[in-house]
């Protein structure tokens, strides 16, 4: 009976010693956030022959 009682309580002590301590702190200097941020884009346009053309055509009325 006295080891049961004696392994329980052992068993509670390496459960309470086990337990996780979080610890919050504020930083010392303040947080930098570096947002060099380049955008590069190309848009390519396909245009079908007969528009082209169409275009041409007009460039000829003027």
């Amino acid at each position: 009976m006295k080891l049961r009682i004696l392994g329980l309580l052992g068993g509670m002590l390496i459960a309470v010693a086990c337990t996780p301590t979080v610890k919050m702190e504020a930083p010392d200097k303040p947080i930098e956030i570096n947002m060099n941020i380049n955008i590069k884009h190309e848009i390519l346009i396909k245009v079908e022959k007969e528009v082209m053309e169409m275009f041409d055509e007009e460039d000829d009325m003027f």
